[in-house]
């Protein structure tokens, strides 16, 4: 009897500290604040956006989909970057139509996606 006493014991001083460890290792259970509205995951820089950041896009979803503000704000930044390049493309057209009188040929190469 006394061995399964002990064994008992045991067991309870081993669940005990299991207990505690896990407590303190993963916090008590608070409820965190709620998000702020406007907090958003999406991010891409300010200039320079390149393909890896377009392909690492993250958007939070909703119960129909994605977040539509932010799937916007994406979108408007990218056609905002597109449209500046467009025209540092055109301008530097511009400069070779002016400086040798020819018109400025473009070679494309598709990439390897394609």
């Amino acid at each position: 009897m006394v061995i399964i006493g002990l064994y008992v014991i045991g067991v309870a001083l081993l669940v005990a500290l299991l207990f505690a460890v896990v407590w303190f290792a993963f916090g008590r259970g608070e409820d965190l604040p709620p998000v702020d509205r406007g907090t958003t995951l999406t991010r891409l820089p300010r200039a320079g956006i390149s393909g890896d950041d377009v392909r690492h896009l993250v958007f939070g979803q909703t119960i129909r989909g994605y977040d539509t503000s932010e799937v916007d704000w994406a979108l408007e930044k990218l056609a905002r970057e597109i449209d500046e390049l467009r025209d540092v493309v055109q301008e530097l057209s511009g400069r070779d139509v002016a400086d040798t009188g020819a018109i400025p040929t473009v070679r494309v190469t598709p990439s390897k996606d394609e």
